[in-house]
Order: C-alpha cells, then sequence, then structure tokens
C-alpha cells in the first residue's frame, strides 16, 4: 500500500485528496487499485505518510504494537478500509449475481485446484522481525526509494533463509510468500535490479547500522557497558583484480591459495552488532583496533569506564594504550610469553576456584567441561589464570598434530642436508628460520643446529622445555585494568567474547558470507553488510525465544516453519465462473506455538478474493 496525492480544480478553486493505494497483479500485468478515498490530510513529509501506510497494513491484519499504540487518525483509515472492502465484497459478491451476500457458492468439487503454493512461515517470521526492529523505517529515513526498500528486505531475508547468489534470488523469492506480504511484483524480477539496488545501499551502510544499533538498543533494553570485538576472515572465488582490499594473508578459513578480506565486528553483551568493519586481506588484527574503536565512538558513543574486550591477537602495549587513552577499560587473553612466565603459578595448581558454568544457550542439556581460574594483581593490573579440561585437550591435539608435522619437515631438510642438495650455511640458516616461523608452537622445545666443520644437521628434543608446553596444555591468562572485578566475573566478562564468534559462525554457514563471488570493492562491502543485517534478525529471533526460556537456534525455528504456507484456492462454481481465494493455510499446533513465543501474528496475509468470468484453460 502507498499514499497518493490528487490535486484537482472544481468552479476555479484546487482542492487536494488523498488517496491510499494498493499494487494488484492482473493478467495484463501490475496495476494500482484505489482502496479508497483519505481526503485532505494536510501536508507532511514522505517518511511519515510511509509511516501511517505501515501502521495502517499493521492494524488491517490485527498486529499490535507495543511502543507506538494506534491513534485516532490509523483507525479512523483502517475504519474506512474496512466499510470500503464490504462495500466491494457486497458489489462484486454476487447480490448482483444472484449469490448470498455471507459467501456461500456452489462449485464443482471435483474441480477445485490448488495452486501458487509457497512458503509463508520463515519469511512471515522474517518480515515480522524486519518491522519490529524499524528497519522500513530507518530505510526510508536514508534515502531509499519503496522499490529499493523492498529489495533491499527480499535480500536480507534471503540471506536468513537461503542464501544465493543475486542471480538465483529472484527464483527464491518467487517461491516464497515474499510477494504476496509486501504487496509486491517479483513476476519478472531478474539479478540486474538486486545489482543495482546493491550499489544503492552501500552509501547508507554507516547511517543504517548507527539508527538500528540505537533501536535495538531501546527496543531489547540492551547493554552499553562492554563491547566485544573481534576479527575474521572470508575468502572469494576468482581473480578479484578490481579490488584493491582482495589480498593474501592468514586465512581463518585454511583456505591460503585465495584472496580474502578481514572483517571486524563489535557486538555487546548480547550479541547484536553495533558496528563493523571491511578490512584488506593482510591486514594484521592489531593494526584494526584504532579504527574501530573511531568508529564504535561514532556508532554508540563512548562513556568513561566502558569495557572492551579484545582476543590475544591485539594485546599489545600499544592497543592496550589506545583503550585507555579513550578513559576506557580493557580485558584481554594475554599473549604466549606473557602466559609461560606464570608457568609455577599454573603448576601447583593451589587456589584456583571452579566454575559453575551455564548451560548452552541452544542445548541446556549439554555437558561443560570444568574451568578453574585464580586471580593474582600487580598495581597495575588484574590477571586472571586460567585452567580448562576441555582445552587441554584442544592444545594437545594442536600440538601433537603440528609436531608431527615439523618432525616430517625436518626429516626433509636433513635429507636435503645429506644429499648435498642444500649446501650454503646461509641456506639452511634461511631454511631453520622458516620452519620455526611455520611451526612456532613446538619448535621452541627443539635444539636445531648446523654444524659448518662437519657439515652435519641435527635437530634434539629439550626435555625440560617439553614438559613445560606439556604442561601448560588447557591454561590462559587474562588481564585487565579493573580493579573491581572478581576472577569469576573477569572470566565470564570474557567468554561473552563468544558471542562474537557465534555471529562469525552464523554469518559463514547459514547466512553463507563465503565464499564470496563479487568482484566490486563497494558490493563486496555490501554483500558482507546483508549477512550482518540477516544477522541482527536472526539474533533478535533467538534473543526473543531465550527470554520465554526457549532455548532453540533459528535453524530449527524455520524448519518448524517451512510447512505453514500461503496458496491460491481455486473454485469453479456451478455459473461458469471461477472465484480464486488467495491465502494462508490454517497454522498448524507447532506454527501457533512458536508464533506466540515471538509474538507474531498468526495471519500472514488476509484472504484475497478474486472472481473470474469464464474458466481460463492454461
Amino acid at each position: 500500500m502507498f499514499i497518493r496525492k490528487k490535486i484537482g480544480k472544481y468552479k476555479n478553486k484546487s482542492y487536494t485528496n488523498y488517496q491510499l493505494v494498493e499494487s494488484v497483479r492482473t493478467p495484463k500485468g501490475p496495476r494500482q487499485n484505489v482502496i479508497c478515498s483519505l481526503g485532505d490530510l494536510g501536508p507532511r513529509p514522505a517518511v511519515d505518510w510511509l509511516r501511517l501506510v505501515y501502521k495502517v497494513e499493521a492494524a488491517l491484519v490485527g498486529q499490535l504494537d507495543l511502543f507506538e499504540p494506534y491513534d485516532e487518525e490509523v483507525l479512523d483509515i483502517v475504519e474506512q478500509v474496512r466499510r470500503q472492502q464490504s462495500r466491494v465484497q457486497h458489489c462484486t459478491g454476487a447480490v448482483a449475481q444472484g449469490v448470498s451476500s455471507d459467501d456461500l457458492v456452489a462449485v464443482h468439487t471435483d474441480q477445485i485446484e490448488i495452486e501458487m503454493d509457497r512458503e509463508a512461515g520463515p519469511v512471515h517470521v522474517g518480515y515480522s522481525f524486519w518491522r519490529k526492529l524499524g528497519l522500513p523505517g530507518i530505510l526510508a529515513d536514508v534515502g531509499l526509494s519503496l522499490r529499493e526498500m523492498a529489495l533491499s528486505c527480499v535480500m536480507t531475508m534471503n540471506r536468513l533463509l537461503w542464501p544465493c547468489s543475486e542471480h538465483g534470488m529472484p527464483d527464491w523469492i518467487r517461491s516464497t510468500a515474499l510477494g504476496d506480504i509486501l504487496a509486491e511484483d517479483f513476476d519478472s524480477l531478474t539479478e540486474a535490479p538486486l545489482y543495482r539496488n546493491m550499489d544503492a545501499l552501500y552509501p547508507k551502510i554507516k547511517e543504517i547500522e548507527s539508527r538500528l544499533a540505537d533501536r535495538e538498543r531501546d527496543l531489547f533494553n540492551l547493554d552499553q557497558t562492554v563491547f566485544l570485538y573481534d576479527l575474521t576472515s572470508t575468502y572469494f572465488e576468482g581473480q578479484c583484480e578490481k579490488n584493491w582490499k582482495a589480498k593474501k594473508g592468514y586465512s581463518r578459513d585454511k583456505r591460503f591459495d585465495c584472496d580474502q578480506v578481514v572483517v571486524g565486528l563489535v557486538v555487546n553483551r548480547d550479541g547484536f552488532p553495533l558496528c563493523h568493519e571491511v578490512f584488506p586481506g593482510n591486514t594484521q588484527d592489531r593494526k584494526t583496533l584504532p579504527h574501530m574503536l573511531g568508529l564504535l565512538d561514532a556508532r554508540v558513543g563512548f562513556k568513561p569506564g566502558q569495557t572492551v574486550v579484545v582476543d590475544r591477537g591485539m594485546a599489545y602495549g600499544e592497543n592496550l594504550d589506545q583503550i585507555r587513552s579513550r578513559n576506557l577499560h580493557y580485558l584481554v587473553a594475554s599473549r604466549q610469553p606473557e602466559r609461560d612466565q606464570w608457568l609455577g603459578e599454573f603448576e601447583d595448581g593451589e587456589g584456583f576456584q571452579e566454575m559453575k558454568l551455564a548451560s548452552s544457550r541452544t542445548n541446556p542439556y549439554q555437558k561443560k567441561s570444568t574451568v578453574r581460574v585464580r586471580m593474582k594483581k600487580t598495581p597495575d593490573e588484574t590477571h586472571v589464570l586460567c585452567l580448562s579440561e576441555g582445552r587441554t585437550q584442544k592444545d594437545k591435539a594442536i600440538r601433537e598434530k603440528q609436531e608431527q608435522r615439523f618432525v616430517a619437515d625436518l626429516d626433509k631438510l636433513a635429507k636435503r642436508v645429506a644429499n648435498g642438495r642444500l649446501v650454503k650455511s646461509e641456506k639452511i640458516g634461511e631454511a631453520i628460520g622458516r620452519l620455526k616461523e611455520r611451526y612456532p608452537r613446538v619448535a621452541r622445545y627443539y635444539d636445531i643446529a648446523y654444524n659448518t666443520g662437519s657439515k652435519t644437521f641435527s635437530a634434539q628434543l629439550i626435555p625440560e622445555k617439553y614438559d613445560k608446553a606439556v604442561t601448560l596444555d588447557g591454561s590462559y591468562l587474562l588481564k585487565t585494568d579493573r580493579k573491581d572485578l572478581t576472577a569469576e566475573e573477569a572470566w565470564r566478562i570474557y567468554n561473552l567474547l563468544t558471542r562474537a564468534e557465534d555471529a562469525f559462525r552464523a554469518m559463514k554457514s547459514p547466512l553463507a558470507e563465503r565464499p564470496i563471488f563479487h568482484q566490486l570493492p563497494h558490493r563486496v562491502d555490501t554483500h558482507i553488510f546483508l549477512c550482518v543485517l540477516a544477522y541482527h534478525l536472526l539474533v533478535a529471533i533467538e534473543k526473543t525465544l531465550r527470554d520465554k526460556g526457549v532455548h532453540t537456534s533459528f535453524s530449527a525455528v524455520r524448519e518448524q516453519l517451512k510447512t505453514h504456507r500461503v496458496s491460491t484456492i481455486v473454485l469453479p462454481t456451478d455459473d461458469g465462473r471461477v472465484l480464486k481465494i488467495r491465502k494462508p493455510s490454517t497454522p498448524e499446533p507447532q506454527h501457533r506455538e512458536l508464533y506466540r513465543l515471538l509474538n507474531v501474528p498468526e495471519q500472514v496475509i488476509p484472504p484475497r478474493k478474486k472472481w473470474i468470468d469464464t474458466i481460463q484453460t492454461p
């Protein structure tokens, strides 16, 4: 629906009339149908017209707005629409055709058909949360047109529900009830408008992200005292010759053969994204922090005493100074050399406190490993020594796997020296240096040497260093400049960093952020932004369920709702006409329960009737 302004003249006087209009599909293509006349509503900004239409649509399907109750203007328009619909049904129903006004018709039951069956449940929930987060108003405020807003919505829904390329996206859109829900015609949609929409969306990314963070903070009463910052990488398919950010670097996806970009993301303690940035693929983690701090300050505004949590990749002195310079606190995982200085404290095992671990957010019955913590204070910092039973096995497996590869490469190097294929001392030294750089975790407890006199190569295990490495398996060190935290509080705040890891995991797998096939820099950034936007919806849905004691993933919700559909029922009547009713199926008990928990109306769309004078054969 939309509101159209019409200016007419009568007896040399101009008058203004506003009409409520909807787009409808006809055999000759999309047409505009005037629902009712609204009279002169007075001048107002275009954004206010859009908000008014959204409120009218919501009120028509029975959806309540808890934060902005409908005013008299909205209720008057809804009443006009319903009166007009009743009038149209009365005139086109069969008072003129001899059929009773209570919709009783005689049909040929053996000719009843169902057509245009479309998946509705998941897109209905996705669009309901799209509106709940205020995205229609946000996109209107930043200057997007109605068509651009609709395309941005369906592209985000695709990322959330069934991610595919822009080439395959139109077919997916047509397989769902998005056209019915948005009252948009997507029958002739191709990938070209989707690419153009990415170009229109790109300049608005930062403003949209800032407004969305404000909306979510107010809507969910989100905490603003802790900021969790982490990075990941996403690789490309193709040469990416036109993208200056596409570089080879440390790949979290183990795709060192592909160019990549690095994505930085800041989330709050509830997992809601606050801001993100796309960096060149060869950017070091610690080089990104100053930029992200500035970006985060512009998005949410820093207040003294807030805490920034980062991983060991940014636990350098200059990074901590940058955090302190903004009157913020830090909580970081120390780098390995600093942890090794506390070997004696880890070895004695005394004074450690066992943590009571909370159940998994998605599986409360999942068995959790034991974690023990111990606090040690210095004049400037608080250190928290952590011993994790589950991490011990992980560290051991990583170390042993690296050791196997390291020993195999040592044997290869020894054979090259013995066979005379590597003779020069400086070349042998360079080869040893490369091995140490490739396997830093295990190379430190091996003594590797080349005797230039006897021209022999040797590698000996250093037992005391090896024993030290084994002792430190499963241990890590946290440090913070906050003095008010206990060991348990510091450990629990640091573990919130998994919320950022959850976001990356969701964006990469169910939301299909990787691999990236786009080649132009601004489209790469927009592709990642659409994934972030879809994650906003995902985390809002999961938090809504979690707040009501339901610990399940969005993928499970999506699977349960797939069977709620919208179809057209074709009813051939005894007078030679056909009545087509477009309506959703009756929600099943599991659908109703999910809609209730998510505070989503059960009705996907209101029923729509259409009479056809003669039976049309395909």
